[in-house]
């Protein structure tokens, strides 16, 4: 009791603060630089004057890290002794890209010792302020404005499939992360990014390319993982409203505050939103039909991070979200299908960041997922229940990380773990759950100064299929002060899960039915003795069925990164991406009831090929520009030799449209359903600082891509169904008053009304207002 009542004694004996001011080459005070204290990690935005302060300290040693949009980082060594220390840091101006990179690198460490941005693939990271600047409220949003990445809908997947698409990988190989933790819950699968809130996230890390080096086999397209806030320096809270086109309502409720004498840090949020639904084809439907649902999403999550010792942080995450959505569809008054779903997801985490003595450090973490979903459909005008589909899973998954430096030229990060996958339903297979161990190297050498190389190593073992090794290498060069050479090759993988392999599964909301590959002959002579089989691709049933082999990946990128000066900032690169064995889904066949019967099937020599090019050019200190343009070749190589052959039925061309029937040819194969060739955005930012205003205008440029193919040959030719180019012209005002406390905000959202029929996911135009606002300690 005595040292209890001590305690306060004593840290108030050892209180130290540091403060200081933070300005540029001509003293002028820099407003809302980011100062952050390390090994702390506590974080101070300095005020109108420049100034930032630390309070509460233990006498050591401590290092500052101090950037801003536009300048060059500073880092400052601080010796804090017996009395309180002021500083005077100057930073100089430098473009924007560069600072970007260097501060992003930096705060990776928090979530994962493995260093994203040095490894092989290319990464682009997506800032808290310009999702800000954006006016996105949920991650779709975000994704489609990005060079390189598309938003589709699955062409058998309906109108809640809505999925991510990085340079012709779909979304089926790209994994989605929270601080991390791999997310559960995918339709036919597509991950619905809308499921997830863009409010409290720090940054979004995109990585392009084969990525099971770093984080598995779910990653053999890429990645995206969402890092959320962490880290108060007073407490805070923040509440904002919009509200517009739809009906559409989007709440926001964060708050922060520190403990234990800011050693500690809780950050929350909560995000209610809701939307009516809309009809993109009110052709053939009508009477209050929609071909994407109403729904509303409630979500919360928290983040804690408490420095326990002196070398120690304990860290949790935590996160939950439901979503409910119901739908008309009405072909006919006798007609009229109403169809609901629920979603759940839950997630937990605990690490633990440890640094040992000579420069090694440890990371433990835990993740818990849940994941659960309902789906029913019933005709209303009969009373009759259409289907009903009830699916949820466990993901449990432990990881040890270490990483060591033995000196300033290498560093080595490695770890091991495992995860165990458990279904609710366990009539799918005889094996009771999906477990996977893993262990993985990854290298950062850097021989000279102007030279990064990484080598990543992984291997992955589960209890269904063979291990396989993930190798990677990375290379940074600069061939000078303002070039830089990026080239990196990797491996990926992917074996067929148990959905692709035994699930049947039926969504009654769009009417089809998905039946497991090596059920496929069971269920469709089953349908077909029943007499609820109007057509079956026999040719295909039979070359499909039990069949599915697991896929294999190699990427390759080089490009370069140009810097003539602070305002201009350029980077052009070409990737190559070979896939053998790739998983699609594949219409076999048409039922009585059931409208679509699909399965899965590998196409066995599958090339995604491009290149992309970016500009970026700040024309004054209030204007920036930037333009992003990519283009893809995205083909079946199987489907060539085929066609080449003169094999049934690839060698039959039919176009409905035109009635021109002959002998096909290799120039008619047009390549792989939902990837344009051509993609291009622009950007205009424009912030008027004696205002306070800021105009952000985007626009998302798409040429034509295959929605389906129709005419029997089993190959998108012109005569298939495609959706026709066009351009979503977003803009977005932004207003700050009382000391930047109140933003105001007008959004709007596909400005030039562009829909189609065939992307169900994409609404008319869109007009939002709203407002935030901020409460802070002075």
């Amino acid at each position: 009791m005595l040292f209890i009542l001590w305690l306060p004694v004593l840290s108030f004996a050892q209180e130290r603060l540091l403060k200081g001011y933070v300005v540029d080459s001509v003293e002028r005070p820099i407003v809302h630089a980011t100062v952050t204290l390390l090994p702390d990690n506590q974080v101070y935005h300095t005020d109108d004057t420049g100034y930032f302060e630390f309070s509460k300290l233990y006498e050591g040693t401590y290092q500052l890290e101090v950037h801003h949009v536009g300048y060059v980082q500073r880092h400052v060594a601080v010796d804090l002794g017996g009395i309180d220390t002021t500083l005077h840091v100057s930073l100089h101006t430098v473009g924007r890209h560069i600072e970007q990179v260097r501060v992003e690198g930096k705060v990776t460490a928090v979530d994962n010792l493995v260093n994203a941005e040095n490894a092989a693939m290319p990464i682009k990271v997506i800032t808290r302020r310009e999702i800000e600047l954006m006016g996105s409220r949920r991650l779709d949003e975000v994704m489609k404005e990005q060079t390189g990445v598309a938003v589709v809908n699955d062409i058998s997947g309906g109108s809640r499939a809505v999925g991510v698409q990085i340079q012709g990988f779909s979304s089926n190989y790209v994994m989605v992360l929270i601080d991390g933790q791999p997310m559960l819950g995918r339709n036919n699968g597509n991950f619905d990014l809308s499921r997830i809130s863009v409010t409290n996230i720090e940054r979004i890390e995109i990585i392009k390319g084969a990525s099971s080096c770093l984080y598995g086999s779910d990653a053999l397209g890429g990645a995206i993982n969402i890092i959320t806030r962490h880290g108060a320096v007073m407490p805070q809270a923040q509440a904002s409203l919009l509200y517009g086109t739809l009906n559409t309502v989007d709440a926001t409720l964060e708050g922060e505050i520190p403990f234990a004498n800011q050693r500690g840090s809780v950050v929350v949020s909560g995000n209610y939103y809701r939307t009516d639904g809309f009809n993109t084809d009110d052709r053939y439907l009508s009477g209050g039909s929609t071909t994407f649902p109403p729904y509303e999403n409630l979500s919360f999550q928290g983040r804690m991070r408490y420095r326990a010792t002196k070398n120690g942080t304990i860290g949790l995450t935590a996160r939950y979200a439901a979503r409910n959505s119901k739908m008309y569809n009405a072909w006919s008054e006798e007609l009229t299908l109403e169809d609901g779903q629920k979603d759940q997801d839950v997630n937990i985490g605990l690490s633990y960041d440890h640094h040992f003595a000579h420069g090694l450090r440890s990371m433990t973490r835990y993740y818990l997922t849940r994941f659960d979903t309902k789906l029913y459909a019933q005709w209303l005008r009969q009373g009759v229940l259409a289907g009903e589909e009830e699916f949820g899973q466990y993901n449990h998954r432990i990881e040890q990380q270490f990483a060591y430096s033995p000196s300033n030229h290498v560093k080595f990060t490695g770890g091991l773990g495992g995860s165990i996958e458990v279904m609710d339903n366990q009539d799918l297979d005889d094996k009771r759950s999906l477990q996977t161990a893993f262990v993985y190297l990854q290298t950062e050498w850097r021989p000279i100064d102007r030279m990064l190389a990484t080598l990543g190593l992984r291997y992955d073992h589960t209890n269904s299929y063979r291990g396989r090794v993930s190798p990677s290498l990375g290379l940074h060069y600069h061939l000078s002060e303002s070039l830089l050479l990026k080239a990196g090759t990797g491996a990926g993988f992917k074996a067929p899960d148990y959905k692709m392999r035994y699930q049947v599964f039926f969504n009654p909301s769009a009417n089809y039915l998905v039946v497991g590959n090596d059920r496929l002959e069971d269920v469709i002579n089953g349908l077909d003795a029943a007499g609820e089989l109007s057509y079956k691709n026999s040719y295909m049933i039979n070359l499909l069925s039990g069949n599915l082999q697991a896929e294999k990946s190699w990427s390759n990128n080089i490009g370069l990164t140009w810097s003539p000066s602070s305002k201009l900032q350029t980077e052009a690169s070409v990737f190559y991406h070979r896939i053998n064995n790739q998983i699609n889904s594949i219409n076999v066949g048409t039922g009585t009831t059931v409208s679509q019967i699909y399965t899965y099937r590998n196409l066995p020599k599958v090339v995604n090929k491009g290149a992309e090019f970016s500009i970026s050019y700040q024309a004054t200190p209030d204007l920036q520009l930037s333009i992003g343009y990519q283009y893809l070749i995205a083909k079946d190589l199987g489907v060539l030799d085929s066609i080449r052959a003169g094999s049934y039925p690839y060698n039959q061309y039919n176009n409905a449209r035109t009635g021109e029937y002959r002998k096909s040819k290799p120039s008619d194969y047009w390549g792989i359903e939902e990837r344009s060739r051509h993609m291009a955005n622009l950007k205009l930012l424009y912030e008027y600082r004696p205002w306070q205003t800021s105009v952000n205008v985007r626009a998302n440029i798409r040429g034509k891509y295959p929605f389906q193919e129709t005419n029997g040959n089993q190959f998108i030719d012109d005569g298939d169904k495609f959706v026709p180019e066009h351009t979503l012209l977003n803009v977005t005002i932004e207003k700050k008053l009382w000391n930047r406390r109140l933003t105001l905000k007008l959004i709007a959202d596909n400005v030039l009304g562009f829909t189609s029929r065939y992307m169900l996911g994409q609404p008319g135009r869109v007009i939002l207002g709203g407002f935030s606002y901020r409460i802070m300690k002075e």
